[in-house]
């Protein structure tokens, strides 16, 4: 059985959302990051980053976000949370999950993980102010991209969605106004409303 590794209000729930959508088998493995439980020897041991999510398998353990949502596509193929037969659109997917990953989420995590890239008190100040800045920017991409009343890839929900709705859910706690993307809102709100997600965020 699938057994992922999560922590809440992490990027995790990209994941979890996922597993719930394609009806996977799995069990839930709950880490405390205040007690840096994803530090410990034990965790260490699955995922040497120390981070979530990551996903054991019969093969291995996987982790990122991107990765992992891809996985789970292809592994349930009949949940159709991938155009899997379509070398170009399945592009586009990774395409967008590689941009939250690699460039919104880091713009988030300049302001509460700046320590990661200073040591100065003060760049690490000057990093957390521009947070609302760099994020917005991101968000404004999305938006104009982002179809009215569509998923994120247009007619059919895949799994940018789930990875968006969780990091949408951080733009508030960014100091953004998230009226400025109606769009993103709007499928924040709809996506919000799905049995999945609903489960995906009761633990």
């Amino acid at each position: 059985m699938l057994k992922l590794y999560y922590s809440p209000g992490s990027c995790a729930l990209a994941s979890r959302i996922a597993l719930e959508e394609a009806d996977a088998p799995y069990e839930l493995v709950r880490l405390d990051f205040s007690k840096s439980e994803q530090r410990g020897a034990d965790y260490l041991k699955i995922n040497p980053k120390g981070r979530v999510p990551a996903l054991s398998t019969d093969r291995g353990v996987l982790t990122e976000n991107p990765a992992i949502l891809a996985y789970i596509a292809q592994s349930f193929p009949a949940a159709k949370l991938a155009p899997l037969d379509d070398a170009f659109a399945f592009g586009q997917v990774q395409a967008f999950n590689a941009y939250l990953a690699a460039t919104v989420h880091v713009a988030h995590a300049h302001g509460p993980r700046g320590s990661r890239w200073a040591d100065d008190p003060a760049a690490i100040a000057e990093m957390k102010r521009k947070v609302p800045e760099t994020v917005a920017a991101c968000f404004e991409l999305i938006e104009e991209a982002l179809p009215q009343g569509g998923w994120v890839m247009g007619g059919q929900y895949t799994i940018c969605d789930p990875y968006l709705f969780t990091i949408a859910s951080w733009l508030e706690s960014d100091g953004v106004d998230v009226t400025r993307f109606p769009k993103v809102l709007d499928h924040r709100n709809r996506m919000a409303e799905r049995p999945a997600v609903k489960k995906a965020q009761a633990i």
